[in-house]
């Protein structure tokens, strides 16, 4: 099996799904596979006709169970190696936290290590009630970087994100919603109905309002002095001066569903 049959992706309507397809291994990820997945995010970037991504693993037992540990003899065996993997995985959790359209984590099974650091990168998460979380770096002597860690914190604050670091200990869904780390935990078969109709739900809605939202909400988690609050005028100036904005205050007035075009 090669890195892109690992990687899959498939676009159904307005959504994109990209599937962590490495079940044998709990979709572990190498370095390859974080290679294609950029591929594949680039590709939902491009096509205006995908207005949300999905995140998800095959084989029902894990979403992303963290690097592919069988690869860090070639991948992560020396210290060049180890900062060109790291600033492939920054550079796929970065585009995914800064991606334009919103994303989900759709959970079932483990979400350990790069999993769930990747989970934290997505704007919403949702779970099966059998679900597993744990962030096991100081298990395995790794070192985790500054922007990794501020998405952590942002998402649950410093107290939890501590604890999960801190003890590398395994945690269930009920425990990750009290964190804050999942939205919604739903019961086992339930997930993939809820997450198509949820994702169609956002799809549904004006995409420069849910993207203006999603980009001046980064900035509002920046410091004072590093936000772009003139950009955060301009998303809301362009909401406003769009076809959109007339198509919704029409169907309003009409009582129909709008149409939203993105323009």
């Amino acid at each position: 099996m090669t890195a892109t049959d690992k990687m899959l992706a498939r676009k159904d309507g307005r959504v994109g799904t990209m599937i962590f397809n490495n079940p044998e291994r709990h979709n572990a990820v190498s370095l390859e596979m974080w290679q294609a997945a950029s591929r594949i995010l680039e590709d939902f970037a491009a096509d205006d006709e995908v207005r949300v991504v999905v995140l998800t693993g095959a084989g029902g037992k894990a979403f992303v169970s963290g690097a592919d540990i069988s690869k860090f003899g070639d991948e992560r065996a020396t210290r060049e190696a180890v900062q060109h993997y790291n600033a492939n995985t920054e550079r796929f959790y970065s585009a995914i936290y800064g991606f334009p359209k919103p994303t989900i984590a759709a959970i079932q099974g483990f979400c350990i290590g790069g999993g769930l650091g990747l989970a934290v990168s997505c704007d919403l998460r949702f779970c099966t009630q059998g679900s597993r979380f744990a962030l096991p770096a100081a298990r395995l002597g790794l070192g985790y970087g500054f922007a990794g860690l501020q998405r952590f914190i942002d998402t649950i604050g410093p107290s939890h994100t501590k604890d999960i670091f801190f003890t590398a200990r395994q945690f269930g869904a009920d425990e990750a919603l009290r964190m804050g780390i999942i939205s919604k935990v739903l019961r086992e078969g339930e997930l993939d109905a809820f997450v198509k109709e949820y994702a169609g739900t956002i799809a549904d809605n004006a995409p420069l309002t849910v993207g203006a939202v999603k980009q001046i909400s980064n900035e509002v988690l920046k410091p004072e002095s590093e936000r772009n609050r003139a950009r955060a005028a301009e998303l809301v100036a362009r909401c406003f001066a769009s076809q959109d904005y007339i198509e919704g205050r029409t169907a309003f007035m009409e009582k129909r569903k709008p149409r939203f075009t993105g323009k």
